[in-house]
């Protein structure tokens, strides 16, 4: 008789999903990791993948920003799947929430494996905060943008 794998073991070898790519989130960036950028496993660093989120996580901002910004905050970050060397990474955002001086986003990491270009598997999810700041460093206001909404001062989404 078989033994069946605990859950535990059948979840680390349970195949990856593919997905469709998100429809309302915007693609910010696209990037192909190399040798150079692996672990000892043979896995790409999750600090590199952690590092090209914030690029694409800043590109929203900074259309609300204009001007110097700083990432303050890494509200969440989840690994779902490893990024493996020669793989096309789209990374896809949107802006959640403007606050007087910072903007969170939420960013999706999607991977096309190079041996199946056109099938996608979500790879990394996470949500980081900006903040708007001068030339000393120090928070300031994000300035109005003239598709927001001038009667009430708030500013909206996309």
């Amino acid at each position: 008789m078989t033994e069946s794998p605990s859950p535990a073991r059948a979840a680390t070898h349970a195949p990856a999903l593919l997905t469709a790519l998100p429809a309302d989130k915007e693609l910010v960036l696209k990037v192909i990791p190399m040798p150079g950028d692996c672990n000892a496993n043979g896995d790409i660093f999750g600090g590199w993948v952690m590092a090209q989120v914030d690029l694409a996580g800043s590109v929203l901002p900074a259309r609300y920003v204009q001007g110097r910004m700083a990432t303050v905050a890494v509200n969440e970050f989840v690994f779902k799947q490893p990024v493996r060397v020669g793989d096309i990474l789209s990374f896809y955002a949107s802006v959640q929430r403007i606050g007087r001086t910072s903007v969170t986003v939420e960013v999706e990491v999607y991977a096309e494996r190079f041996a199946t270009q056109g099938k996608y598997l979500k790879v990394t999810e996470a949500r980081l905060t900006y903040v708007a700041i001068d030339a000393s460093g120090r928070p300031r206001p994000i300035p109005p943008r003239a598709e927001d909404d001038a009667a009430d001062g708030t500013l909206t989404t996309e």
